[in-house]
């Protein structure tokens, strides 16, 4: 519905709030949560305000003594109810408010079932697993810490951490940690202190609490932030039983704002001792090598060779001599066999040899053609034959 207005023809005032208050009679009944503040009973009629757990935003309630007293355990300043209401606009005072016409208190179950059903969803993104999870530096520069107001849980992490390591830094941002404007103040210091290139871990601390009053640190707006934030971030939240969702998101999570000092800084006193320990086992390991390659080159310089260079090399010209001597005795064996062998092959080699026959007495004859006439049947009258003795030759003439 929208209004046709100028400023040659504007509406009454009137007939807007009668425009807003028809249209927010179309909305009926509806069930709202909230927190109760400001409770008071004036004669039949109790009046409140429902403030969000989260947002700073709130509402003004009336309902009837009745509708009040009938919600068991009756509800306090502080307590989160669920309302059945109905929008009322007042077009005389142009004010706006609900009338309850029931009232429940949430109880704890069902704050836990929600918180359930709220933990599923976000660990089905992704944002609980371990690989997200970021290492924190081992000494970090400056510490970013999100805590309360003069709380006893930025005492502790501060004594804590430079009792453990005197020169930390710190960067503290101190916001509401209960309470409607929670959420909103943490999300946004979380914001500065990730903005900081400075600040290398983010604490978010408080000591511990009702889970109503733990409510803000599971609220899904400050968990997606922290999710978000590129410098790693310690959760340590109440005391160790208490779990609220920004621990499953952090990266790592502190049992209590003490413990979160420890995890955030090393001991000094222990890593002196750790250096010193360091410092004496490599003392110990270069002393055991240089006594090993002292012994080394000790027992390489008692070698005869190093010991003593002139008697090896005479040694070696022991050798080399007897070397030679046994050459020249086999060269010469080996000459004396050579030349008894030659002598006896010499004499078989007269032995066997014509001219030996010949000087016995004997006689060859041949044809001019040098052949050997064998036998004398092979001789024919007139044949010119050679017959070599063995001084001369003489040629004849063969006869009858």
């Amino acid at each position: 519905m929208t209004a046709k207005t100028s400023p040659e023809a504007p509406l009454p005032i009137r007939s807007v709030l009668q425009m807003v208050a028809q249209w927010i009679g179309k909305l009926g009944t509806i069930w709202v949560e909230g927190q109760i503040t400001d409770l008071t009973a004036r004669g039949s009629t109790v009046f409140l305000t429902l403030r969000d757990p989260v947002a700073n935003v709130s509402a003004r309630v009336t309902c009837s003594r009745g509708v009040y007293e009938a919600s068991v355990p009756r509800p306090v300043d502080g307590a989160r109810v669920v309302m059945h209401v109905k929008p009322d606009f007042w077009v005389n005072k142009g004010s706006f408010s609900f009338t309850a016409t029931e009232i429940r208190p949430v109880g704890i179950g069902e704050l836990l079932a929600r918180l359930e059903r709220l933990r599923q969803v976000l660990a089905g993104e992704g944002l609980f697993n371990v690989d997200r999870k970021r290492r924190l530096p081992f000494l970090p520069g400056t510490i970013g810490l999100i805590c309360g107001r003069d709380s006893a849980a930025e005492r502790d992490v501060l004594e804590n951490a430079r009792r453990r390591w005197p020169a930390v830094r710190f960067r503290v941002e101190a916001v509401a940690v209960q309470g409607p404007y929670a959420v909103g103040e943490v999300t946004e210091a979380l914001r500065r202190l990730d903005a900081d290139p400075d600040v290398d871990v983010i604490v978010v601390a408080r000591g511990g609490g009702s889970l109503e009053d733990l409510l803000p640190f599971s609220d899904e707006s400050l968990v997606r932030a922290v999710a978000a934030c590129r410098t790693p971030v310690v959760s340590a939240i109440g005391h160790e039983q208490d779990s609220p969702l920004l621990d499953l998101v952090a990266d790592v999570r502190a049992s209590t704002p003490t413990d979160a000092a420890k995890k955030i800084v090393p001991d000094v006193g222990e890593q002196l001792t750790l250096i010193r320990q360091l410092r004496d086992r490599g003392r110990r390991m270069v002393g055991g090598w240089l006594d090993r390659e002292s012994s080394w080159l000790a027992s390489v310089r008692s070698r005869p060779s190093l010991a003593d260079p002139v008697r090896e090399l005479d040694r070696r010209a022991e050798q080399v001599d007897a070397l030679r001597d046994r050459a020249r005795r086999c060269l010469t064996s080996s000459l004396d066999r050579s030349s008894d062998s030659l002598g006896h092959l010499r004499a078989r080699l007269v032995a066997l040899s014509p001219a030996a026959t010949l000087e016995r007495g004997y006689a060859i004859a041949q044809r001019p053609s040098g052949e050997v006439v064998r036998l004398a049947a092979d001789v024919k009258p007139g044949d010119e034959l050679t017959i070599r003795f063995s001084d001369d030759r003489v040629t004849v003439t063969a006869q009858d």
